[in-house]
């Protein structure tokens, strides 16, 4: 896997990298090979139940205009959510007896990007080996079990009364709003809330759900035009936010990226509370409460060294998988832990959700808040964000940079000198010849200082190319 699909879907420049073509095709063979593979031993009269959602990006549409030809064309109906979220994908894949669901979105990408994103009939991002079967057939290199082939194998039409239907199923995304509004444990009623709904996904869902709960809402980037999607605003541009909390005098504010997977907040200051508090603010509250029990916060290798600090002091204990939220998921699942998440606001709930929810990490947030009475500024104080120095370096080999003794050496004298005041990282990049190099500590001097060592060891064994 990951010619096609990264940890996070099929994602590039819309009809360059990513075409109405492959949406076809991948509909075309998740129609098949839900619906009619030999290998499910299904009834004659099966239909597989696909669930579709989009974000408001322009190719979405013509996106969703393919791979929903592709999937009836093979066999299977299509049940359209139109404009929503990623997780209500997930959602009502897994409460309303789907097949499998497609968001199709870019996420926190620009508008003209697109992506494919994948999610199986329990809710969760797609198993491993249908990801390679999908991209098999993109290939031209699939068989299916018990045949053989001398050439690309073809997904056999659906003709008929095989062929699938096409069914409005914005009642699914209405549902979820239900759901997002029966999970307040109390009144928003005399909160000013401002949101930030990057003009995506969340542009008519997040008011209604804060309106619903009583709060007195004030929404910026709900005017989605196809173009505008992340445009300087939401999650990854949240300055827009933070100056409306301070010129409306809020009390809280909360960002989401363009399909709302991700959710960023601001404190009454103003200041931005990321993904790693939230998860300290949450996971403290839940061990006031008793609910956290001895289970771990899950975080990526990406989190903030000062999250760690916190944590320990609270006597909570952690778990560092690689980056992304399906890593995240997978090792909250394996292990039964209730919370975790990324620095970039992606935030788990698994007793909620089975992927990271923007609107649900809002919600728990308001819990937080209201619950105990509080700010989110007073309930961030107890975690200090250590400063942190990422360059990217381009070099001539990233495997052999990695395990190149004077780097190496580098790097472990780096953080023998920062101690337990601090941290270094040396990870590669999934997509590009490229290493990241990060320290993070109390002095930010110190983190500079620490990445620079490790990139002067790299120029020194001729490995260093350039700075991206």
């Amino acid at each position: 896997m990951s010619k096609y699909f990264g940890t996070d879907g099929f994602r590039g420049e819309a009809n360059v990298d990513l075409t109405a073509e492959h949406a076809f095709r991948i509909g075309l063979f998740l129609g098949w090979y839900y619906g009619r593979n030999p290998r499910f031993k299904h009834p004659l009269d099966y239909k597989a139940k696909i669930v579709i959602g989009k974000d408001t990006r322009r190719s979405s549409y013509m996106f969703e205009n393919a791979i929903t030809a592709g999937i009836a064309a093979g066999g299977a109906d299509a049940y359209l959510l139109h404009v929503t979220t990623t997780p209500s994908v997930a959602y009502v894949a897994r409460t309303e007896g789907f097949d499998c669901g497609v968001m199709i979105s870019a996420s926190h990408n620009p508008f003209g990007d697109n992506g494919i994103k994948l999610i199986n009939g329990n809710g969760e991002k797609m198993e491993d080996e249908v990801i390679d079967d999908v991209e098999a057939y993109l290939d031209g290199l699939f068989v299916p079990e018990g045949e053989t082939s001398d050439g690309p194998w073809q997904v056999p039409l659906a003709t008929g009364a095989d062929i699938g239907c096409v069914i409005d199923h914005s009642a699914g995304r209405n549902r979820y709003v239900g759901y997002l509004i029966s999970l307040a444990t109390t009144s928003y009623k005399g909160m000013r809330v401002g949101l930030d709904c990057s003009n995506g996904s969340t542009w008519q869902i997040a008011k209604s759900v804060f309106d619903a709960l009583g709060a007195k809402t004030y929404v910026i980037n709900n005017q989605p035009d196809g173009v505008n999607v992340n445009k300087n605003c939401g999650s990854t541009h949240i300055e827009g936010l933070q100056q409306l909390v301070k010129d409306e005098l809020l009390d809280v504010g909360f960002a989401f990226d363009g399909d709302a997977d991700r959710c960023l907040a601001v404190d009454e200051n103003g200041k931005v509370v990321n993904g790693d508090e939230i998860m300290y603010v949450c996971a403290k509250y839940m061990q006031k409460k008793g609910t956290l029990g001895d289970t771990k916060v899950v975080t990526t290798i990406m989190s903030n060294f000062g999250l760690y600090k916190a944590l320990d002091e609270l006597g909570i204990g952690y778990e560092k998988t690689a980056v992304g939220d399906k890593y995240v998921y997978e090792n909250m699942a394996a292990n039964d832990h209730l919370i975790g998440g990324e620095q970039s606001g992606h935030i788990i709930f698994r007793k909620l959700a089975t992927t990271g929810d923007g609107l649900i990490t809002a919600i728990k947030v308001m819990q937080c808040i209201l619950e105990q009475k509080t700010s989110l500024a007073k309930l961030t104080e107890g975690i200090t964000m250590y400063p942190q120095v990422l360059k990217n370096v381009v070099v001539t080999d990233k495997d052999a940079t990695m395990n190149d003794a004077a780097v190496l050496k580098a790097r472990d004298e780096a953080a023998e000198k920062l101690g337990d005041t601090g941290r270094v990282l040396l990870r590669k990049s999934g997509t590009e010849p490229v290493l990241r190099v990060m320290a993070e500590a109390f002095d930010p001097r110190e983190a500079e200082a620490a990445v620079d060592h490790m990139i002067d060891a790299m120029k020194q064994q001729g490995l260093f190319v350039r700075f991206k």
